[in-house]
């Protein structure tokens, strides 16, 4: 791996390291276990840029990034201003795994009616106690539909997969810090 930046220079003249950021919206997390499933790697990775908002730094605001992941689909007005922040923040943007290229499994509640989820889920669920739809206003409100997060803002790569495999993100990792075109090998990007 290279490194991708254009050899901007910090404060002390050396050169700096390109930054990563990570989030997840609407999502199991699954993306982020690939991710860190890298394994042993995640130490030449470590070599090679610098971690902004990821599970690895526990930042909670993105800064200034060259290369943003995003994972899971966009359910609430807090994803659309997460996935909004990163897009201004991150110079190149990725949309990880199958909720974010295409909403994913939480995209199933978009045949129904958001009321008739709700219902489902507070009111006439099995085991349900005390029904009521919860109304705090911490909670973030919910959109009418789950989208993809192309549909919310420009996306410069689609990572498909449920997850993707830590093969594929360190593939695409390398290459694009590189500056390489990206290619997969066919058992990288099959899902039989």
């Amino acid at each position: 791996m290279t490194e991708m930046t254009d050899n901007t220079v910090n404060d002390s003249g050396e050169k700096q390291k390109p930054r990563i950021a990570t989030a997840a919206l609407c999502s199991c997390f699954g993306c982020h276990m690939s991710f860190l499933d890298i394994d042993e790697r995640i130490l030449q990775l470590v070599e090679l840029v610098e971690f902004d908002r990821s599970p690895i730094t526990d930042i909670k605001q993105v800064g200034p990034c060259d290369i943003g992941l995003i994972e899971g689909g966009v359910a609430n007005a807090e994803n659309v201003e997460v996935l909004r922040d990163f897009r201004r923040h991150c110079k190149i943007l990725v949309a990880v795994g199958a909720c974010a290229v295409n909403g994913g499994v939480p995209a199933m509640r978009n045949q129904f009616e958001l009321k008739e989820c709700l219902e489902e889920a507070y009111i006439n669920g099995i085991g349900v106690e005390n029904p009521q739809i919860p109304d705090d206003p911490e909670i973030p409100l919910l959109l009418d539909k789950v989208h993809p997060v192309h549909e919310v803002v420009k996306i410069d790569y689609f990572l498909p997969g449920c997850p993707p495999s830590a093969d594929t993100l360190w593939t695409f990792l390398n290459e694009i810090l590189a500056g390489e075109e990206i290619t997969f090998p066919y058992s990288l990007i099959h899902y039989d």
